[in-house]
């Protein structure tokens, strides 16, 4: 599903943000990307939807060297991919219906498959009745429940998430890693990468750790306390 060998990249030719990184990550993997800041978990995840390229080392999202696709084939890319962020990154002219929808016009899919599929996502992350308001009426939670949608609505491979629960309560971050699960449960690999060490902890997923830019640590089976 995603496999990175001897993987190296820097900023301006100086030091590695990652260094020689190899990893497995198979199929319907959940897996937390830890570390502490400035560690190399948001180079990480820019690499796998190729808004930044390595040095050296080669990169396969189900199959495919990213490293080789001309630009024109990154869109195809994508939509094998559904990106969460912590800032939502929502349109906030739109409604709920329309950000996630937008996901699905990109592509060009027909309306009535838009219908039936935004409704849907809707409904997982439970927000339907909102389906008609704009994004600048939800809560922090509901907004980040609307980014889920929309990332999911593709119906991707693989789910990356950077860090989805940092602006967000506890009882709502729970409700957020409910929804994760879910997806996870329905068959997308999800990698995420986060600090809150209660959800690594309470979860007890693959943790993969990086700390200047080298992975010092990759358990199946594991919690957040690790002395880098």
């Amino acid at each position: 599903m995603l496999k990175m060998v001897n993987v190296c990249k820097t900023y301006n030719g100086q030091e590695y943000a990652l260094y020689n990184v190899n990893l497995h990550i198979k199929p319907k993997e959940f897996v937390f990307l830890v570390g502490p800041s400035g560690a190399g978990k948001s180079t990480f995840i820019k690499l796998l939807f190729k808004e930044i390229n390595p040095e050296s080392g080669d990169i396969f999202v189900n199959g495919i060297n990213i490293n080789e696709l001309e630009h024109d084939d990154i869109p195809d890319l994508r939509r094998l991919l559904g990106i969460v962020f912590q800032d939502y990154r929502l349109l906030p002219d739109r409604t709920v219906y329309e950000n996630v929808a937008f996901a699905m016009r990109v592509i060009e899919a027909p309306s009535s498959i838009i219908r039936r599929r935004v409704m849907h996502v809707l409904d997982l992350v439970g927000l339907r009745e909102k389906a008609n308001s704009k994004t600048t009426e939800l809560s922090g939670g509901e907004q980040q429940r609307v980014a889920i949608a929309r990332a999911v609505v593709n119906d991707p491979k693989i789910l990356i998430a950077d860090e989805p629960t940092g602006n967000l309560d506890p009882e709502t971050k729970w409700d957020i890693m409910r929804i994760f699960q879910q997806i996870n449960d329905s068959g997308a690999t999800i990698i995420m990468a986060t600090h809150d060490e209660d959800i690594v902890n309470n979860l007890n997923k693959r943790v993969i750790g990086i700390d200047r830019g080298r992975v010092v640590r990759d358990q199946k089976r594991g919690g957040y306390d690790y002395q880098y």
